[in-house]
């Protein structure tokens, strides 16, 4: 199946039903359809042909979903921009896939402009009118545009979707979707995660061009309508799932903590809510004990990367009654193998830790115009390597350690930074926690860690190091505790360890102890 043909059987389907909710304004399945339609034309008549590449600095709101659709009937691969980057990892991201046409939505035009003048060549389209910047206006434009299908041939190995990774390591990794492989996220998603219907509403605050917008065509193909946030904010957002009576969320760890210390969560009308997903990082064992005992058994978790999404594994609801599967990212979805691997790729017995791997149909193609890093990522019988390591239990449950990059070696002792986080989020006074290697003199790497306080809470250093050491080895305790106003995170919420380590090694200077 082509990701294209499931966004015309949607429309074809469920042509008069709501499809998009954003602010006070909707779309029925019917007007997306047609929109994509006129869009794609302009697209095309504005110079990106088929196979080319079209850049999208886009923020959630109305026209998030029918542009998107629109690059699949042109033909092109969308490349999404996140607003938050700089403009210069943005004209980075820009030239390196060779886009030449960048769409850009009005509140953006300033950014826009820049990237106009740092990227040669580039085209400038406006998600509506603009001030200061020479912009072809595409809402003005598809107004005398045909609103029939363009019906532009494509194959399977066709590239949908060029999506730099979240940058948690700080390389700039393109990863490239086709027609097969974004169905396939599809399908997984459908058949591991969430069963839509067409009364049903999944609420999006998380960027589209993330994990949340691989929600969006289960949905379409279902009757299932989108309601789309403009960003997140723990005041308003149980409130607008409380309008849209969403039957389904998706958040990551963040936000649900930001909720729960917030006070949303407690207060909040749940009464349409059957499931919240979520994803994206580790799940801290306090924010998901409170969020059980606030929300019941609603929670569904996934593990997947940008180069496999969007779930490898599943912890599904009745998953999340066991005591004993706190801390375990899952089995492994029904439409993908998954093994954890020595450094040579020999599969290890449960209980041994080691590198997890992947094979399934919604594994990347590989890394745009990067065969070198393609080749170091996916072996040659189509398992992708994720640098996580993991290992599984006796019942085939998975369970994630760290990133192999972020291991720390003290003392000739492996320390992985998650389990030390556990132990200190676990501690009443703390919201958040981060662990990173330090240089030190004797032991080379010394533990040293982050975190933020609960408001109103305090805490000594000392004490923060005692309820580590009552849970984990001595070499494992953090030299050094550091509690600052907030961790650095990704566009997608998670935790950049690397912002944190890096300043330390930049100094080169032992850490004190």
């Amino acid at each position: 199946m082509l990701t294209t043909e499931l966004v015309r059987r949607g429309a074809r389907r469920h042509a008069e039903r709501t499809a998009v909710y954003s602010g006070d304004e909707s779309l029925t399945f019917g007007e997306v359809d047609r929109t994509a339609n006129r869009m794609a034309h302009v697209l095309t008549g504005l110079g990106a042909g088929p196979g080319s590449r079209v850049g999208l600095l886009v923020d959630n709101g109305l026209w998030s979903i029918p542009i998107d659709f629109a690059c699949l009937k042109a033909a092109v691969a969308r490349v999404p921009l996140n607003a938050r980057l700089s403009a210069a990892e943005q004209a980075r991201m820009l030239t390196s896939t060779g886009v030449r046409v960048l769409v850009f939505g009005a509140a953006l035009a300033e950014r826009a402009a820049e990237l106009g003048e740092l990227v040669d060549g580039l085209r400038l389209i406006s998600l509506g009118p603009t001030t200061d910047v020479d912009a072809v206006d595409l809402l003005a434009e598809m107004g005398q545009a045909s609103s029939s299908d363009p019906m532009l041939p494509c194959a399977p190995e066709d590239p949908v979707l060029v999506l730099y990774t979240s940058g948690t390591t700080g390389a700039l990794k393109a990863v490239v979707h086709t027609q097969a492989s974004y169905a396939a996220i599809c399908a997984n998603v459908l058949g591991n995660l969430v069963s839509p219907g067409r009364d049903s509403v999944m609420l999006h605050a998380a960027s589209l061009i993330h994990a949340s917008g691989t929600f969006v065509l289960p949905y379409w193909i279902r009757g299932g309508a989108a309601a789309v946030l403009p960003g997140f904010d723990p005041g308003s957002y149980l409130d607008s799932l409380a309008r849209h009576r969403a039957t389904e969320i998706n958040l990551v760890p963040t936000m649900l903590g930001m909720l729960l210390t917030s006070g949303a969560a407690e207060r909040a009308d749940v009464s349409s809510l059957r499931t919240a997903v979520y994803g994206a990082s580790p799940m801290p064992g306090p924010v998901l004990a409170e969020t059980l005992e606030l929300w019941g058994p609603r929670l569904v978790q996934y593990y997947g990367q940008t180069e496999a999404p969007l779930a490898i594994t599943v912890l599904d609801a009745q998953d999340h009654t066991d005591p004993s599967l706190a801390g375990s990212c899952g089995q492994p979805s029904v439409d993908a193998e998954v093994q954890v691997t020595d450094e040579d790729g020999r599969s290890l017995p449960a209980g041994e830790i080691g590198e997890l791997r992947v094979r399934a149909p919604f594994a990347m193609a590989g890394y745009a115009d990067a065969p070198e890093l393609t080749a170091e990522t996916v072996t040659g019988d189509g398992w992708v390597r994720t640098r996580d390591l993991a290992r599984f239990d006796d019942r085939g449950y998975l369970s994630l350690v760290d990133r192999t990059s972020d291991m720390i070696i003290t003392g000739g002792y492996n320390v992985y930074p998650r389990e030390v986080e556990e132990a200190l989020a676990a501690h009443p006074a703390v919201a958040g926690a981060a662990v990173v290697g330090a240089p030190d003199e004797t032991w080379v790497e010394a533990v040293t860690a982050f975190v933020t306080l609960r408001p109103g809470m305090q805490v000594t250093e000392r004490e923060l190091q005692d309820a580590v050491r009552s849970v984990l080895a001595g070499y494992k305790v953090p030299k050094a505790v550091h509690v600052v106003d907030s961790l650095p995170l990704s566009p997608v919420g998670k935790v950049l360890r690397r912002a944190l380590r890096e300043p330390l090694w930049a100094d080169g200077g032992p850490v004190r102890r």
